[in-house]
């Protein structure tokens, strides 16, 4: 860069964090990487999108960073089936095969293909 060019930053400002980027993607099968509940990805959030009360509620020692991605999961446990929203550090790949029994799931996706749920048609832009 030219030093004659104008920034937008002063000589001593900080770098600006760096951006991540989504490791998973909508129709993925993931598990939560402490807590017993696995989901199907419906939507991504590239850093966090909630409510600063639901941030807070979560243990100190256990609240992740906000700048990653976010995911909306159609998600199940052995007792229900809910909607979670989770950090990308708490998220790993599902090698499980069997299907995500979730409700809502017929309504957004096509059938688990090879790990992952196709979104429908209607539902693409």
């Amino acid at each position: 860069m030219s030093p004659n060019l104008p920034t937008d930053r002063l000589p001593d400002d900080p770098a600006p964090p760096p951006i991540a980027h989504a490791r998973f993607s909508i129709g993925d099968v993931v598990r939560h990487r402490m807590l017993d509940f696995r989901g199907v990805i419906f939507d991504v959030d590239p850093v966090f999108a909630n409510s600063e009360e639901w941030y807070q509620s979560i243990p100190e020692t256990l609240r992740p960073r906000k700048d990653q991605p976010f995911y909306h999961l159609l998600a199940e446990n052995l007792e229900s089936s809910y909607v979670a929203y989770v950090s990308q550090q708490n998220l790993e790949h599902d090698d499980n095969d069997e299907p995500v029994e979730h409700p809502a799931i017929a309504g957004l996706f096509d059938r688990l293909d090879d790990g992952r749920y196709g979104l429908k048609r209607l539902h693409r832009h």
